[in-house]
């Protein structure tokens, strides 16, 4: 369980693909501090199990699902991921519950410059836009955001989108400061509102389980 909140910018090392799975090593020293085998670490907002690591970095496998819903079947040497460890109980909790299981990937369609911050414009698949809501939280490559505007799914739900809005911190501290139109990036939807849907489809077909 993550927060969404980032605590380094980390940087691919190393990447190995088989048929089916990958295995990537990613450099970030600060998210390694005590960190050991087995602990889970949200590598752009995808949660990885760490199989190694060292004072600089970490090894974790990426299964063929993985490879298959997020932008991780992409990443080259060199590319820059957001870090973030699990939550620990008791921490605050700055940002919303962010599980690391992406729903899919988005791509910028506009970047709008403010004086400070930038407003950036994602396309939105019409499988996950009634999970996404003006003010809501997402998560876009592990950042928690707060949804600024949605498209009106009456109009064209092909051509639906989301806004968000980067302030300068999240514009410095993680990769979506870098982006560019065209580029692709890792969805999470709220957790709350993936079971609120659920609940619903149940109730209009009556089913009880």
């Amino acid at each position: 369980m993550f927060t969404g909140i980032i605590e380094e910018r980390g940087t691919i090392t190393e990447i190995h693909r088989n048929t089916d799975a990958a295995r990537i090593t990613v450099h970030g020293s600060t998210t390694v501090a005590k960190t050991r085998r087995g602990d889970s670490i949200s590598v752009s907002g995808v949660c990885l199990t760490v199989t190694a690591v060292t004072a600089e970095g970490f090894t974790a496998d990426i299964m063929a699902q993985t490879l298959h819903t997020s932008t991780l079947g992409a990443v080259t040497p060199g590319q820059h991921v957001n870090l973030e460890r699990a939550a620990r109980v008791g921490d605050r909790l700055g940002g919303h519950i962010v599980q690391g299981h992406v729903d899919g990937t988005a791509r910028v369609l506009t970047i709008t410059p403010g004086s400070a911050w930038q407003v950036v414009r994602f396309t939105l698949d019409p499988t996950l836009a009634p999970l996404v809501v003006n003010k809501g939280s997402i998560a876009v490559d592990g950042v928690s955001l707060t949804v600024s505007t949605v498209s009106d799914p009456t109009v064209d739900p092909a051509a639906g989108y989301f806004d968000v809005s980067l302030i300068p911190e999240t514009l410095t501290v993680t990769t979506l400061g870098a982006l560019a139109v065209g580029d692709t990036v890792n969805i999470e939807t709220d957790i709350l509102a993936r079971h609120a849907a659920r609940i619903l489809r149940y109730a209009q077909t009556g089913a009880s389980a």
